[in-house]
């Protein structure tokens, strides 16, 4: 993503930026900084009607500039683009105020985004996206019988690149049919591959299947690039990992980032941070479930306590249409940034994403466990309703109030794990 122009107000937050996306995970950036309410500038066609002076009416698609406040925001992985409608906002020579019309956002094209309040997050996706140092950082094939799948995993989402379905027939005695079959497989994936894959920008190149076959598709690979003259294959053989997954379909992505020795190799991507934080946080939910929170209201509780060290927060979230909604997530963020927790923002467009939001999409790793909230709410209820008497201390010898207070610090450092 180029960021061509930013003009936002210190004092309030509003303004606009102009950007040019170049990437597809650009396009996935664009439409999480978009909001109902937001006003999009961006070249469009649109079909115009002329009234000659005889009276008959002509009709042309002419190219126009529109600026239209946003109602609907859509994103298509396939076909890479980001669909925007609306009423226009802005005079128009050929267009009339509050018509509606829909804007497509693609790689390449500029478009304006204006706000009446840039917050926190928006400004850190800008900046995640504008990083030259982005990009595609695994590339990973798997595939099991004639079923093969090519993607991309960047940052944030995961692109197919190629999707090779071939029948295979079953080997039969005196047939080379299941061996031609075979070959002309491997060969489509072997194509795919050389297409789509941009070895210079990838850290590795994970490849999976059941059994035996990404061994026997490895081997194919390695002759033929060598026959071939293929220099970007030859050169970046050693990118290559081999791992097992249990089909040939888009979700098995998931089980190749489970293999710890696919992990040891991609440590420096966002998306094995994410994915370790995330292990960490379910192992945590088993074995220690004092330290491991989720749901707003109990993360909001440990954040108040100053216990959080790690934030797991789904982009889901602040794409809520509701403004009071986002900005309470938004506030979770930073409040957590400042108290010196490590905040993870989990792409939906990912597995560990799609996992996040099955346990309400935010959750939190304590640095030292807390009391059951669910207990302190019953008590705090309780309290409320006047079913609990509290003793009167001023009762209390000296001698009497000092045991208390000592049997109250030996139970708070028990309950920290000291």
């Amino acid at each position: 993503m180029k960021l061509l122009k930013k003009q936002i107000s210190a004092k309030d937050g509003a303004g606009f930026v102009s950007l040019l996306p170049d990437t597809p995970e650009d396009l996935w950036h664009t439409y999480n900084l978009l909001q109902k309410g937001d006003r999009v500038r961006c070249t469009t066609l649109r079909k115009v009607s002329k009234e000659s002076s005889t009276g008959s009416i002509t009709s042309s698609k002419m190219r126009m500039n529109l600026t239209i406040e946003v109602t609907k925001v859509e994103f298509f992985k396939d076909s890479l683009e980001v669909r925007i409608s609306g009423p226009n906002s802005a005079e128009s020579v050929h267009v009339r105020m509050g018509a509606f019309h829909t804007l497509t956002l693609e790689l390449d094209r500029q478009f304006s985004i204006e706000k009446d309040c840039w917050d926190q997050i928006y400004l850190d996706r800008i900046d995640e996206a504008c990083n030259p140092e982005k990009g595609a950082e695994i590339a990973c094939v798997v595939m099991s019988g004639g079923l093969a799948h090519v993607c991309l995993v960047t940052g944030s989402v995961t692109v197919t690149k190629a999707r090779i379905d071939m029948n295979i027939p079953k080997k039969r005695t005196g047939s080379s049919s299941h061996a031609k079959a075979i070959t002309k497989f491997y060969d489509a994936v072997y194509r795919a591959i050389l297409t789509h894959v941009p070895f210079d920008k990838i850290k590795c190149v994970l490849l999976g299947s059941p059994g035996f076959q990404k061994d026997d598709f490895f081997k194919y690979l390695l002759a033929e690039s060598v026959r071939r003259e293929d220099r970007p294959l030859i050169e970046h053989k050693g990118k290559f990992v081999l791992c097992h997954s249990s089909s040939g379909h888009k979700h098995a992505i998931e089980e190749l980032f489970s293999d710890p020795g696919v992990m040891s190799r991609v440590t420096e991507t966002k998306l094995s941070k994410e994915i370790d934080v995330l292990n960490k946080f379910m192992r945590l939910l088993d074995t220690h479930p004092e330290k491991a929170y989720y749901g707003y209201f109990h993360v909001q509780k440990a954040n108040e306590e100053l216990a959080i060290d790690s934030l797991l927060i789904s982009d889901e979230l602040f794409r809520s249409s509701d403004i009071v909604t986002r900005k309470k997530y938004v506030e979770l963020v930073e409040t957590v940034r400042e108290r010196g927790g490590s905040v993870y923002i989990f792409s939906t467009m990912h597995v560990s994403g799609q996992q996040l939001q099955q346990v309400s999409g935010v959750a939190a790793i304590l640095r030292y466990p807390l009391p059951d909230l669910d207990e302190l709410e019953e008590i705090a209820a309780a309290h409320e309703a006047g079913l609990v008497e509290e003793e009167d201390e001023e009762e209390l010898t000296e001698e009497e109030k000092k045991q208390r207070e000592e049997a109250r610090v030996r139970e708070d450092m028990a309950d920290m794990g000291f």
